[in-house]
């Protein structure tokens, strides 16, 4: 068998993120793991972005291939040896199409359901808009930025690098298990968010524990044109 379970490209990243208490995150937290923090806070992040070219085991999926994936994840670190291995923990994620959301909940264990999503992209003018729209309760929410052309290197230091160099997922199977698998692409660059606007039923979406942000304004919102990206199939029980 492969050593890559998935193949895709992750495109026109949005990442909301906003800082939180860290004992709202305590009981999601996998064993093994502990929070990443920058400078001393705790994030979250509404992600809104674009899954193309999806294979599994290097079989492309047809007609199911590309779609929009909404979620909510917080960043986690975990000590192995001498090395720290920093990752993300996932709330819940939100795909369009109920055959995506099985695999990924069989084969991985994640946290996926299956909700109405769309997009709008328009990379055809002075600018670049991105819009991802996702239905709950019979009401559409909305995450969307302008952003500038120019791609940038992210800052050493910087908000961006924290939020996007996270290389590994942290899955909580149950109080004393944990899963962990290694994410790969390259070091993304970013664009310049010049609007945002964030439209999100946080109730709805991931229950009375994250309500709270549908009051709060959210630190800050980035953006990356994504990549090829895979998954690798391995993976370590903590």
């Amino acid at each position: 068998m492969t050593d890559t379970f998935l193949s895709a490209r992750w495109e026109n990243l949005i990442m909301a993120n906003y800082a939180v208490d860290p004992e709202v995150l305590k009981p999601y937290l996998p064993n093994g793991v502990e929070l990443d923090m920058y400078k001393h806070k705790a994030y979250v992040s509404l992600v809104g972005f674009m899954f193309k070219k999806t294979s599994l085991f290097q079989i492309p999926i047809p007609f199911l291939g590309t779609f929009e994936e909404i979620n909510l994840r917080f960043y986690v670190k975990r000590v192995d040896g001498t090395s720290v291995k920093r990752g993300v923990v996932f709330i819940n994620e939100t795909v369009p199409y109920k055959m995506v959301a099985w695999l990924a909940n069989k084969l991985y264990k994640e946290h996926y359901t299956v909700i109405p999503t769309k997009n709008l992209i328009d990379n055809s003018g002075p600018t670049n808009k991105v819009q991802f729209d996702w239905k709950t309760d019979h009401k559409w929410n909305h995450l969307s930025v302008t952003t500038s052309k120019e791609r940038e290197h992210m800052i050493v230091g910087s908000i961006e690098e924290f939020i996007f160099e996270h290389y590994y997922g942290y899955t909580k199977i149950n109080d004393q298990s944990t899963e962990e698998y290694k994410v790969n692409h390259p070091r993304w660059k970013v664009n310049q968010v010049l609007e945002h606007r964030i439209d999100c039923d946080f109730t709805a979406m991931y229950g009375k524990d994250f309500s709270f942000l549908n009051d709060q304004t959210a630190d800050s919102v980035i953006f990356a044109e994504g990549s090829a990206v895979t998954i690798d199939w391995k993976r370590n029980k903590l």
